[in-house]
């Protein structure tokens, strides 16, 4: 399988099974069923809901930069929200009609890890809200 590598220089290819499977195992039973059984958590209640450090956030299971703190926003629906992803080729959407609503689901785009969704409804300049789980993310403070 040959490499693909994002604009901001990051490795984009898919994860085999295995890789998957042996990051998954160091996982915490909730960022378990968020990221891989496509779950959500409550809201207001994630970890990351009140960061306010500077950093950048990324997948809770591979590590792959998602969003920088400077596009972090409060949103008022309980999930850490952005309205920029750190890469756009870093995030994946997919079609998600469960719930009988209509969707989009956001993906990590190297391993496939349920993220939360996105929303047109997100202030400017792109009007877009990214709604995540913090199960899904990890918190990378900048160095001092």
């Amino acid at each position: 399988m040959s490499a693909r590598v994002s604009a901001s220089g990051h490795d984009l290819t898919r994860l085999e099974p295995a890789e998957r499977e042996r990051l998954a195992a160091g996982l915490d039973p909730e960022s378990r069923r968020v990221l891989l059984a496509h779950g959500t958590e409550r809201p207001f209640c994630g970890g990351l809901l009140a960061e306010k450090g500077k950093g950048v956030y990324v997948c809770g299971l591979c590590a792959l930069p998602l969003f920088r703190s400077e596009t972090k926003f409060e949103s008022g629906t309980g999930w850490p929200s952005f309205w920029r992803p750190f890469d756009p080729a870093h995030i994946a959407e997919v079609r998600d009609t469960s719930h009988g609503m209509i969707r989009v689901e956001i993906r990590c785009a190297r391993c496939d890890g349920h993220l939360g969704h996105v929303f047109p409804d997100g202030p400017e300049p792109t009007g877009l809200r990214y709604c995540l789980n913090s199960a899904a993310l990890r918190f990378v403070p900048e160095p001092d």
